[in-house]
């Protein structure tokens, strides 16, 4: 085969720690993005302008274990070439970890059926050295039962004002909520949230209320009284980017999209709770 047939595409697995980085978007001013450095290191590989697509953004600071990433290629590159060749040229915060063909009717965000998060707690009197930046820290001890029952509030369809950011550009707040855990690992809390779509901010303001009503300082049905208000301004904190993670999109099998374990891999197994794809 030659470098000049018709187009293919490509589908990448990354996985990402974005404390430095303002976000997966690529933006007009000069600051650091994992989209940009993603494009720049495929571009050296495939010898000409790559641009991609991913299934979910993520804001500054906000890390992925499983980012999903599709682009369009003229070139014929083995898949290692994607994975070792393209690493070569990124930093080491940000890997390529999985590479296909796919078909050309696949698309990373427009195909994906779920979406999934894990928002990651550390709770304890001293906050952690070796993980700062890479979990939210709390001093206050969580009562996790509680924070369960708060989140089953939000599963289902809904109207989410009260947990998106004002800036939120999206055309409307209803979305589906497929299943939200909270399991305790020793002294990590992960609340882990599957979604058709989210909200900007959705999730950390999920965290910011869930973490209020764990320390005892709202009760568990005030999570209701914040979805019902339809509200931003009833809610609670926005909570910090640290804890957070894009660890999974789901597609129909037919893409055969590569999958790896859920991240982040610090963290040992959680159990997989039950769930319904949209239809």
């Amino acid at each position: 085969m030659t470098d000049h047939q018709t187009l293919k595409k490509v589908v990448l697995i990354v996985e990402y720690n974005g404390s430095e980085y303002k976000g997966w978007q690529a933006q007009k001013y000069d600051v650091p993005s994992v989209q940009e450095n993603l494009e720049k290191a495929l571009s050296v590989i495939a010898d000409h302008p790559v641009k991609v697509i991913c299934a979910g953004r993520t804001d500054s600071g906000v890390h992925a274990s499983a980012q999903v990433v599709h682009f369009e290629t003229h070139v014929d590159r083995h898949e290692r070439a994607w994975t070792l060749g393209v690493n070569t040229y990124l930093p080491a915060d940000i890997c390529v970890v999985a590479a296909q063909y796919v078909a050309d009717d696949f698309h990373a965000r427009f195909s994906a059926l779920s979406r999934r998060y894990r928002y990651v707690i550390y709770s304890a009197p001293l906050r952690p050295a070796l993980l700062a930046g890479g979990v939210t820290w709390t001093y206050k001890n969580l009562d996790v039962e509680a924070m369960k029952q708060a989140a089953k509030k939000f599963v289902g369809k809904h109207d989410f004002s009260s947990f998106r950011a004002i800036g939120c550009q999206a055309h409307t707040p209803i979305r589906t909520i497929l299943n939200f855990d909270v399991q305790q690992l020793g002294q990590y809390i992960v609340l882990d949230v599957r979604a058709n779509a989210f909200l900007h901010h959705m999730i950390r303001n999920f965290a910011g209320v869930l973490m209020a009503i764990g320390a005892g300082e709202k009760p568990v049905a005030w999570a209701q009284t914040v979805l019902d208000a339809k509200d931003r301004t009833k809610g609670g904190i926005t909570a910090p980017p640290t804890g957070l993670y894009f660890v999974d999109a789901q597609y129909p099998e037919h893409f055969n999209v590569p999958s790896r374990p859920l991240g982040p891999h610090f963290l040992p197994p959680v159990e997989e709770p039950p769930y319904e794809l949209p239809s």
